[in-house]
């Protein structure tokens, strides 16, 4: 494998390994100081992610076209930014009840790196061109290539295989395009600015990077039906705090008690879904998961007909 093109490429003009002149003395302050400063700088990846909402939102669309028609989403990255794709991408099944095959997050270095650092392994440019490929990854498939600096051959590599094939190419990073241009379909840009440790982009890039993944894995998942108002009305059932969830979305949205919420749970496999449309509109269970079925999952939908 390669890196060629990447290995000699100077870093210092790019917006996350500059210096920010808020933390040149860093090391002399008190801790109450040093804290303070920390506070003051993390409003940064809010105004970052603000910044790119315009982003997110074609982005979203056009990830959830993608999966209605059958596809994955993929996150991909290395070091924190692959880390934060992992993390994300594991939460969507106990919070949607999705199948852990709909959105997969992609590690360099595999589930080792998790918790052991393989940086070294973000330098392979056909790296990430390899893992997609254990995957199965096709052109109805959705890539989220996540790189704070923009310059990680391990996801270049990958979008641009994601380009080749026809799949959809989204690049997600913390400098701006005109600094590393990336290949994509969709560029999200989150300009946090120089760290206050500088080039440790674990800190307010990290920070835009979680807030962007999780408007765009919650927000595929409420275009693609899995959310009723403001509720996780696709919740999985599987523990004592996630069933409580369960049973206060029944008793909120259909005014049942707990002990019936109990019953048409039970009765329904843990499916708030169908244990909703059982109360609000005197279904069976056959007949209420029939209903949502002729709706593809939407329970607005289902209850208006």
């Amino acid at each position: 494998m390669s890196s060629a093109g990447f290995a000699d490429v100077q870093r210092g003009h790019l917006l996350t390994e500059q210096a920010n002149p808020l933390s040149s003395d860093l090391d002399a302050l008190s801790t109450a100081e040093l804290v303070r400063t920390f506070c003051e700088e993390d409003r940064r990846p809010q105004e970052a992610v603000a910044g790119a909402a315009a982003a997110l939102a074609q982005a979203v669309d056009a990830i959830a076209e993608r999966l209605k028609a059958g596809g994955r989403l993929f996150y991909l990255g290395a070091g924190t930014s692959g880390r934060l794709g992992v993390l994300d991408a594991a939460e969507c099944p106990p919070t949607f009840c999705s199948d852990p095959e709909l959105v997969q997050g992609v590690l360099a270095g595999g589930a080792p790196a998790l918790l052991r650092s393989s940086e070294g392994l973000e330098d392979l440019l056909e790296a990430g061109v390899e893992d997609l490929h254990a995957r199965g990854f096709c052109s109805q498939d959705a890539l989220v290539g996540i790189a704070a600096g923009g310059t990680t051959p391990y996801v270049h590599g990958a979008l641009r295989h994601a380009q080749s094939i026809g799949a959809l190419a989204i690049a997600l990073a913390c400098v701006p395009a005109e600094q590393v241009p990336m290949p994509c379909d969709i560029d999200i840009r989150l300009l946090t600015g120089p760290e206050l440790l500088t080039g440790s982009t674990r800190l307010k890039a990290g920070t835009a990077t979680k807030m962007a993944l999780n408007i765009l894995s919650t927000g595929v998942m409420v275009r693609l039906g899995k959310v009723y108002g403001n509720r996780m009305v696709d919740v999985a059932v599987t523990n004592s705090k996630l069933e409580d969830r369960a049973l206060r979305i029944l008793a909120d949205l259909a005014g049942v008690a707990r002990t019936d919420g109990r019953r048409l749970l039970q009765e329904t496999q843990g499916s708030v879904k169908v244990a909703l449309l059982m109360a609000l509109r005197q279904r069976s269970t056959q007949a209420a998961r029939e209903l949502l079925d002729r709706h593809h999952g939407n329970l607005r939908s289902a209850l208006a007909d």
